[in-house]
């Protein structure tokens, strides 16, 4: 590199340092898109990455280990999107930048209607993917012949279906599961739960009369295998008596009207067993040492990664908590199944806070990057997907380097909508963003809900050309006015690496996953 080249990059390093990474990401991107946009160049990497494709090579059809992470809501524009905001941030060009899962060799989509949805929830899309059956909204690893409302123990067992997780107790297989949501919530449960309503996570979320177990008692009462090893995430109050105060928030107590302290109980239950609630006692934790694990960290759900240095116990981040349940599964010889949820990806996006959304996506991408560097795919079969998407888009041809969070320009010239207004490059066709003749909201991490913002003249649309939409607070506009943002429907992505990876290929139905993964594993048991 010549002197002027290392001092121009010296200089654009200390503008970043001084100023928020996001404005600094434009000038950086553009730079880094300058020094290779050039024919020659498209052309050459085009051929590397020919010569990398003809590399891929098929490792086998059974593996040892099997690792699922989902994005909980995260579809093909969040992805894109997480892709480009972590190049920027890293003040690189975004657009060639890639996710660690987006490395992975093999790709398909993912089809995510459910047995009675266009656009599915997260419950019967989860339990497709541990269960290998398509179900109903609401579901929670129970076939679609139960009503919603059924609340008998004896019918709801009728129709529960084995899921991946109980297989493999049932085979030998240590397990585990990790979520920044709580660990009892749709996804996560889905993997050792079977009830028709994902709304009861605890007793005093059960219908009056109701003889089912609640989600959280199921979890705590597992009874394959030798139980779950690994447990971690938010959700303490489902866990808590209601006369028991939260170790971290004063005035704040559980939710469960039984009396029970289920955390108490898990101690009581597990030899070797270790129950954390914050970042120390979680570092403090030695996988050599420790057998079985649970971590609840909130008493509902994880905070964000945008906020989780502001949490007054500390939280260890999403990649952390993935690298300490390997370590752990990992000295069960015979293998393991571990579930790892990137659930705050969807919460975000309800919240129309793309920033969120996108830093929880990057968030993810970490946490499969240290399951890469800890595994082998020669034996371990790693699978990233989603549950489904939401209304989340990317438009108004912003040129490249455009920092995504912003406001779109092209050709170095701020781009305008028919009244002569600036917008973002990311929107939502729904959801909490609408400002149509209404006061412009913003994103209160603290609280998480939204605050009123400052609006600028009267059109029905705000004048964003003060407004940092770059903003962690900022709220993309919404098409439709809606207090939660919903899903999408179309189909998602599946990114895999080792064996059996090759069968993930085309346009594939969500269930297909679960028989793929069952099938790499040996066990093989038909679910009906």
């Amino acid at each position: 590199m010549s002197r002027g080249k290392r001092f121009s990059c010296g200089l654009l390093s200390l503008m970043c340092a001084v100023n928020a990474p996001l404005l600094c990401a434009q000038a950086a991107t553009s730079k880094a898109a300058a020094e290779f946009n050039t024919p020659a160049y498209w052309y050459d990497s085009g051929q590397a990455a020919l010569r990398v494709a003809k590399q891929n090579a098929y490792v086998g059809d059974r593996a040892k280990n099997v690792i699922l992470f989902v994005g909980d809501g995260m579809g093909i524009s969040t992805v894109t999107a997480a892709r480009i905001l972590e190049g920027q941030l890293q003040q690189r060009d975004g657009e060639s930048n890639r996710l660690a899962f987006e490395k992975f060799p093999y790709f398909a989509l993912s089809v995510t209607a459910s047995a009675n949805q266009q656009t599915s929830d997260s419950a019967p899309t989860a339990t497709a993917l541990v269960t290998g059956i398509k179900a109903n909204d609401g579901a929670i690893s129970v076939n679609q012949t139960l009503a919603r409302t059924e609340s008998n123990a004896d019918v709801v067992a009728a129709a529960s279906i084995k899921t991946i997780l109980e297989q493999a107790e049932i085979r030998g297989l240590a397990t585990g599961i990790v979520t920044t949501a709580r660990v009892t919530h749709a996804t996560p449960a889905t993997n050792y739960a079977h009830v028709p309503d994902r709304e009861w996570e605890a007793d005093a979320n059960l219908p009056e009369g109701a003889t089912v177990k609640d989600i959280a008692l199921q979890l705590l009462e597992f009874s394959y295998g030798n139980g779950i090893e690994v447990v971690m995430g938010g959700g303490r109050k489902q866990f808590y008596a209601e006369t028991e105060a939260d170790p971290e928030y004063t005035g704040r107590t559980g939710m469960r009207r039984d009396g029970r302290n289920l955390h108490q109980e898990w101690l009581a239950k597990y030899p070797q067993s270790a129950y954390v609630w914050n970042k120390q006692l979680f570092d403090d934790v030695d996988p050599k040492k420790t057998q079985y694990l649970l971590g609840l960290f909130e008493p509902s759900h994880m905070r964000y990664e945008a906020d989780r240095a502001q949490d007054i116990a500390g939280e260890p981040s999403l990649a952390e908590m993935t690298q300490k349940a390997i370590a752990m599964l990992q000295q069960h010889k015979k293998g393991f199944y571990l579930m790892v949820e990137g659930g705050r990806i969807d919460h975000a996006h309800h919240a129309g806070n793309a920033y969120r959304a996108l830093t929880d996506a990057i968030a993810l991408s970490d946490a499969v990057k240290a399951a890469t560097a800890m595994t082998d795919p020669r034996d371990t079969l790693i699978v990233v997907t989603a549950d489904h998407s939401h209304t989340f888009t990317i438009a108004g041809y912003p040129e490249r380097g455009n920092p995504i969070l912003g406001k779109t320009r092209a050709n170095g010239e701020l781009s305008t909508d028919t009244m002569g207004l600036p917008y973002t490059t990311l929107g939502y066709a729904n959801g909490p963003g609408f400002t149509g003749g209404k006061n412009r909201r913003e994103f209160n991490g603290k609280s998480e809900s939204a605050i009123a913002a400052t609006y600028k003249g009267t059109a029905a649309r705000p004048d964003l050309s003060d407004v940092d939409t770059a903003s962690p607070a900022y709220m993309q506009e919404a098409t439709v006015p809606l207090a939660s943002e919903t899903h999408g429907g179309e189909d998602v992505g599946i990114y895999a690496l080792g064996p059996n990876a090759h069968l993930f290929r085309g346009v594939q139905e969500q269930h297909i996953i679960y028989h793929i993964m069952t099938d790499a594993l040996g066990l093989n048991q038909q679910n009906k």
